[in-house]
């Protein structure tokens, strides 16, 4: 390595010296490394204009090192059982995050997933994924590779009939496969995402107006959501849980429980990657992402789903929900677009059953669900547990 990098050093030297200090003159000039190939002098003008690559390479790379070892660090106190506080990203390293131009990314990875692949190459290219993202394929409908047409298809993949039994005795099931990043009551008006890291309560939901609990109130802004005024009934407190869908987990979400929607309100915005380290890193990261809120009741009082987008996963779908289109090319900032269900007070709105089917994600992202539930409302679960679609989340 040490021999390689003296020859190209000697190699811009020749090239320096023999142009004059200048490389854009029209002569060719053959340059030999010494143990190499010789090359003309065009070869070396593009070398030469691009020498000041390698320091935004090298500071690329230190950088990335330094976050390798701080997370070794990291990981080293966790393991000594000593409490570590997450780093927090500034407001100009989320502006640096969101320029980068995820939603586009987003659309072509979703153009390219429909593509279809040659009957030759679904196999070979399906089990590299299933490898790579250690895929559970066996509650899968179609065992056979060679059926999916393009990876949108894989990707959606649906279970087998009654491979994953709902659980009848408890009140709130996991709505779909993943990771609980957080759960527990929501406290003055914010809500985890991740342990310590938290975001507005009125920000993530929007405009209490909208969400129909507050009639007789002003509600102008979002700040004026609160746990108080979405708690209807006497007795009751407000709950939380968020769930990480990885890139190899069943990618179809659920309904988890019985409840009705009565309004959809589609938040565009961001794709910033949802894993649990962006998540711990970037705080409000639910409330900046692209999301679809789905507002309504269940028979303790209010009830929330969102499904929160995330990088290579734009486009978010609700099966009963036709006109609902996500990851447009353009969308004002801060905007939100709202529909209702009920658009009379008399009208019933969307009724779903525990564990029915509700949408779908591409590639993976994040579940939040936000309910009102009497107050010994116990939820069953451990943070960082993995969860399947039907299984418990929390009773009374």
């Amino acid at each position: 390595m040490a021999e390689c990098s003296r020859r190209w050093a000697r190699c811009f030297l020749q090239i320096k010296t023999r142009h004059g200090g200048a490389c854009g003159q029209n002569t060719f000039l053959q340059v030999n490394i010494p143990g190499g190939r010789p090359f003309s002098s065009f070869s070396a003008r593009v070398l030469w204009r691009f020498r000041w690559i390698f320091l935004p390479a090298g500071a690329g790379g230190a950088f990335a090192g330094y976050s390798k070892y701080d997370s070794y660090c990291e990981r080293k106190l966790c393991a000594s059982g000593l409490e570590v506080a997450h780093h927090v990203a500034g407001d100009w390293q989320v502006a640096t995050y969101q320029m980068a131009p995820t939603r586009l990314i987003s659309r072509t990875w979703g153009r390219i997933n429909e593509l279809e692949l040659p009957g030759w190459l679904r196999k070979p290219v399906l089990s590299l994924y299933i490898w790579a993202f250690n895929v559970d394929m066996a509650d899968v409908e179609e065992g056979d590779l060679r059926r999916y047409q393009n990876l949108g298809e894989f990707f959606r993949r649906p279970l087998r009939l009654n491979s994953r039994p709902i659980s009848t005795h408890h009140s709130v099931v996991s709505p779909a496969d993943g990771r609980v990043l957080h759960f527990g009551r929501v406290r003055n008006n914010e809500v985890e995402q991740v342990k310590g890291v938290l975001y507005s309560l009125g920000h993530f939901l929007g405009p209490i107006d909208q969400v129909g609990c507050c009639e007789d109130q002003e509600c102008d802004s979002p700040s004026a959501v609160t746990q108080e005024n979405l708690v209807r009934n006497a007795g009751n407190d407000l709950f939380h849980c968020v769930v990480y869908l990885a890139p190899g987990d069943y990618h179809r979400f659920h309904s988890p429980v019985n409840w009705r929607v009565h309004h959809r309100r589609h938040f565009p915005g961001s794709l910033m990657s949802v894993s649990p380290g962006v998540a711990r890193w970037i705080k409000g990261l639910f409330c900046l992402n692209e999301r679809v809120v789905l507002l309504g009741e269940w028979e303790h009082g209010f009830f929330s789903f969102t499904a929160v987008g995330a990088t290579n996963v734009g486009s978010i779908k609700i099966y009963f929900d036709t006109d609902l289109e996500t990851n447009k090319p353009r969308y004002m900032k801060g905007s939100s677009l709202n529909f209702s269900y009920s658009p009379e007070a008399e009208e019933p709105g969307i009724e779903l059953k525990k564990g029915e089917d509700l949408g779908e994600f591409n590639l993976g992202s994040t579940i939040v669900v936000i309910f009102e539930a009497p107050k010994d409302f116990t939820f069953s679960l451990d943070r960082g547990q993995k969860v399947r679609f039907g299984e418990a989340l929390g009773t009374f």
